[in-house]
Order: C-alpha cells, then sequence, then structure tokens
C-alpha cells in the first residue's frame, strides 16, 4: 500500500513536469555589422546590425548650455520585431529634457477635446484678463 502511494505521487510529479512548457535557452546572437566612434569633442556615432534583424544607430554630441553647464545630445533609431513577427521602428532623442521615443506603437495622449483647447486659445489671447482677475477678491 506504502509503495503504491509512493509510486503514484512519483508518477504525478512527473507528470506535472513533463507538462510544464519547455523553456528554452536563448542562443547567441551573431552581430552582423558594427561601427562606432567617439570624437575628443565629445561627439560620436555608433550603429550595429544583428542576424535577427535588430538594428540600431544613434548620433551624439555635447550642446553648451551657458556657463559651464554641458549637455550631452543624442538621436537614434532602433528597429526590430516581436516573436509573432511585428515589426517596430523606435526614433528618440535624449537632452537635457529627458528622454523622447517616438514610434507608432507607443500610447500616444488622447486630442484634447474642442472645448478645452476653446478655452486655453482664450485664455492665451486675453492674458489682460486673468490679470484682473488676481488682485480683486
Amino acid at each position: 500500500m506504502k509503495s503504491m502511494l509512493v509510486s503514484a505521487a512519483v508518477l504525478a510529479v512527473l507528470a506535472v513536469v513533463a507538462a510544464r512548457p519547455q523553456q528554452q535557452t536563448p542562443r547567441p546572437v551573431a552581430i552582423l555589422s558594427q561601427d562606432a566612434v567617439v570624437n575628443a569633442d565629445g561627439s560620436f556615432h555608433s550603429r550595429f546590425e544583428t542576424e535577427d534583424g535588430v538594428r540600431r544607430q544613434e548620433v551624439g554630441q555635447l550642446r553648451q548650455l551657458g556657463g559651464k553647464d554641458v549637455a550631452e545630445v543624442v538621436q537614434g533609431q532602433v528597429q526590430y520585431s516581436d516573436r509573432e513577427g511585428n515589426q517596430f521602428d523606435l526614433r528618440f532623442t535624449a537632452d537635457e529634457n529627458g528622454y523622447h521615443p517616438e514610434g507608432s506603437h507607443l500610447p500616444q495622449s488622447p486630442p484634447i477635446p474642442a472645448e478645452i483647447q476653446r478655452s486655453i486659445e482664450y485664455n492665451l489671447s486675453h492674458p489682460e484678463e486673468d490679470e484682473s482677475q488676481k488682485y480683486t477678491s
């Protein structure tokens, strides 16, 4: 009886292990081409392409902000596809104001409703009304 229970438990564990999807170890992806240059003035460019279709390129340079403040400005593009074969094209800029990605696959802000847009335009074209309201109470 005891050996039957142990056998049943072992068979149950083996069935669960066999039913699990096998995780595959990702194979290395070859780099088909690669180029990178860093210049003494802080500017650079780089690009690469892999055998699985990933392509990336970017250029950067330093921007003088005033005084001793300097920012690095980088512009680039990445193209890749997911496991289902969907193609993605991501363009980006990174500068003193942050990272700014663009791509049709990224979420977009909804448009400003027409009523709100009219209100914004009215307020911008009538700044004197805002000033007079500021000090009355």
